[in-house]
């Protein structure tokens, strides 16, 4: 058994391992940031005559 090279994979997959997680959770808070905008355009979308018309008096 090479205990030199089962120690570089095992740093090796622990490095991956943090990486993995690190962009898991950028992906996650950006799902976040999208669904948080949708339900904002959603609510917002609620009366879509609002703004449609302008009343002007002359």
């Amino acid at each position: 058994m090479d205990i030199p090279a089962l120690s570089m994979a095992m740093s090796q997959m622990n490095v991956m391992n943090q990486f993995s997680t690190a962009m898991l959770s950028k992906t996650l808070d950006t799902v976040n940031t999208q669904s948080d905008d949708m339900v904002k355009m959603m609510e917002q979308s609620v009366t879509p005559e609002l703004g449609a018309n302008i009343d002007i008096s002359v």
